[in-house]
């Protein structure tokens, strides 16, 4: 039986191997395990990629979110952490990580309703919170660029400055990607980035990085990130033990050189996968579902890197087990919105109707997109799908 992986990061090696290892070595030689040389390095080249004056690597993503807040909190309020009555507006449908960095720089997550069209925060609904609220203590945003898909940066950006908020974007999904021919991660105070190993540029464990313009903040970060103050045995801040690894930034910086023409592929195939699904009435595919604002025009505005091809249909289970059982790896991104998790009871708000949010995480799929896919592969996968749907099933 053919098997399809959702990502074949042994053959992504192997593609890039002359360069890994190269890198690796050089830290063999040099043994500067700790803010070696290449941090900077890796540093800079984002830096000038994303077109921000900073780069900070941490040691996650998820560090990258907790520390932009942290860093916002003594930055805009002058204390350590945020309280709870400090709200921060963000999307149900995403990873846990970015619920729980609120909590954990001690504001209120205040969950609102995602765009059915681009499962990202649907902009009208948090101004609508906003201004439907008037005791609320809304002091920021965080919006997730949810399977590489720009948010509406737009009316975001407009928001936040209408009501003096911060924007912290969630980019870990979403590395490379544009609003308007603007690198994600550049457009708020903080882009928090993830390299993850399934990332689109992911590394051989866990990495993250926060790009920003402000120089205060950079001065902050670095601070945070090693135990709070420039000088570790006399700090400032409470901080963390959240520095980038030499290593990782080592082999980040090989496989930094081949973001685009990846990015390139994965948008490749997933323009095959639109041609040629898009006759299969049951499946909604990523930018053709109704969105709730026939003027929005994120799709246009954005290039999308589909760290994920995601699909939508009422019978995404049946389907799973179907392609599970033809050999074809498919995941859930995410199958409990952050609203209906335990972690967050008594300690969120609902920022209005989070239906379209709890209907993607009943109907989402998504298929593999590995960078280097063959047609073969792709072919196999589609010819699967459409079987599934039109009676013909075979195992």
């Amino acid at each position: 039986m053919t098997r399809v992986p959702m990502l074949d990061l042994k053959s992504e090696y192997d593609y890039m191997k002359q360069e890994i290892d190269s890198a690796i070595r050089r830290c063999l030689e040099h043994q500067k395990w700790i803010f070696g040389p290449e941090i900077k390095e890796f540093e800079d080249a984002v830096a000038g990629y994303l077109g921000v004056k900073h780069c900070i690597g941490v040691s996650s993503g998820t560090d990258a979110l907790v520390l932009s807040l942290r860093a916002l909190a003594i930055q805009r309020k002058g204390k350590e952490y945020f309280d709870r009555r400090d709200e921060i507006l963000t999307t149900s449908f995403t990873f846990t990580a970015t619920g729980d960095a609120i909590l954990r720089a001690g504001a209120t997550p205040v969950f609102v309703d995602i765009d059915p069209e681009t499962y990202n925060l649907d902009a009208n609904k948090a101004r609508d919170y906003i201004t439907s609220s008037p005791d609320s203590r809304v002091v920021g945003i965080i919006p997730v660029h949810l399977y590489g898909q720009s948010c509406n940066m737009d009316e975001l950006t407009g928001i936040a400055r209408e009501f003096s908020l911060f924007l912290v974007e969630d980019v870990a999904q979403a590395f490379g990607g544009t609003w308007k021919n603007k690198k994600l991660g550049s457009l708020g105070d903080t882009g928090a980035f993830s390299f993850f190993p399934s990332k689109n540029l992911g590394g051989f464990g866990d990495a993250g990085m926060i790009a920003t313009k402000d120089d205060g903040i950079a001065e902050l970060l670095r601070m945070l990130l090693k135990h709070g103050g420039k000088d570790k045995y006399n700090v400032d801040h409470i901080g963390y033990n959240s520095r980038l690894d030499t290593l990782q930034a080592a082999i980040l910086l090989a496989k930094f050189k081949f973001i685009d023409e990846f990015n390139d592929r994965r948008k490749q195939l997933a323009e095959v996968y639109t041609t040629e699904l898009s006759s299969v009435e049951e499946l909604i595919l990523p930018g053709t579902s109704q969105s709730s604002h026939p003027a929005d025009t994120s799709l246009a505005s954005a290039r999308h890197v589909f760290h994920q091809y995601t699909v939508r249909t009422p019978r995404r289970d049946a389907l799973q087990e179907y392609l599970t059982k033809k050999g074809i790896g498919t995941m859930v991104y995410y199958p409990f919105p952050l609203h209906k998790m335990k972690v967050f009871s008594g300690r969120m708000k609902a920022g209005g109707d989070l239906f379209n949010a709890e209907l993607a995480a009943g109907e989402v799929l998504s298929l593999p997109i590995e960078p280097l896919q063959d047609q073969d592969v792709s072919r196999y996968c589609i010819d699967s799908i459409k079987n599934f749907f039109t009676g013909t099933q075979s195992i």
